[in-house]
């Protein structure tokens, strides 16, 4: 666990070492004011809660946390330092939850630095705030799905755009495989693939969340989906380290 965290704390600063951190943190802010407050309808709606921030939080982290992640192992190749960092004293799997747990932590910081919404919230009403810590909870989940899902691919490939363009692409079907459009099409062609997108998408189990209910089921899908795409992380850097 120790080497874990190193690797976590080296690439956490890393972030921050280059302008790239403060821009993403600047980009995700502004966009998650202009959808909540503006395209959200925040003040029309007359209702004290955060379920505009939630609803467009999913999206927004479909386009920003892939260009998070798409430089974790891109880069390391592109530079050749990957055979640096596997050859000290740590394993692959340990390498690879650092990574991850780094820019997991990021996302946290991100959605830590949301905290106005939530003081404006209660500066304007009375709001159930065991429902909004839920729904960050949630976000939170929705952020470690798909930087699994990136990082596995960003080890994938050289090529920081090629691994951005492919998580984007795949975090988009685990996104959008609920929705009655796909739901729709999918039962009345293969039927029991319909059945399987609804229950493997991130965004109803995330709508869970922000209704303020927090199931054992969605907690076990969520670790279920992330240790996966960990798992293949491990296994295409071992294929990787190995050719």
């Amino acid at each position: 666990m120790r080497n874990t965290l190193a690797i976590a704390r080296r690439e956490l600063g890393g972030y921050f070492a280059t302008p790239v951190a403060w821009v993403f943190l600047v980009i995700f802010l502004a966009l998650q004011g202009v959808l909540t407050f503006n395209l959200g309808r925040f003040f029309d709606r007359g209702q004290a809660d955060l379920m505009p921030f939630f609803q467009f939080i999913p999206w927004v982290f479909l386009l920003l946390v892939p260009a998070i992640t798409m430089r974790l192992w891109a880069d390391e190749r592109r530079l050749g330092t990957i055979e640096m960092l596997l050859t000290l004293p740590i394993t692959r799997t340990q390498a690879v939850l650092g990574k991850f747990l780094a820019a997991w932590a990021f996302c946290a910081i991100a959605l830590l630095l949301t905290f106005p919404f939530v003081i404006t919230v209660n500066a304007l009403g009375r709001p159930d705030n065991g429902v909004i810590a839920s729904g960050y909870l949630g976000c939170l989940l929705v952020a470690g799905a798909f930087l699994s899902v990136g990082a596995a691919l960003s080890a994938a490939t050289k090529n920081q755009v090629i691994a951005f363009v492919l998580a984007v692409a795949v975090c988009f079907l685990f996104a959008a495989s609920a929705y009655p459009m796909v739901t729709d099409f999918l039962s009345q062609n293969l039927p029991a693939l319909g059945a399987v997108a609804r229950r493997l998408s991130v965004v109803s189990r995330f709508e869970s969340f922000t209704r303020g209910i927090i199931e054992a089921r969605d907690l076990v899908y969520f670790a279920s989906f992330i240790g996966f795409w960990l798992f293949v992380n491990t296994l295409v850097v071992a294929h990787r380290s190995a050719a």
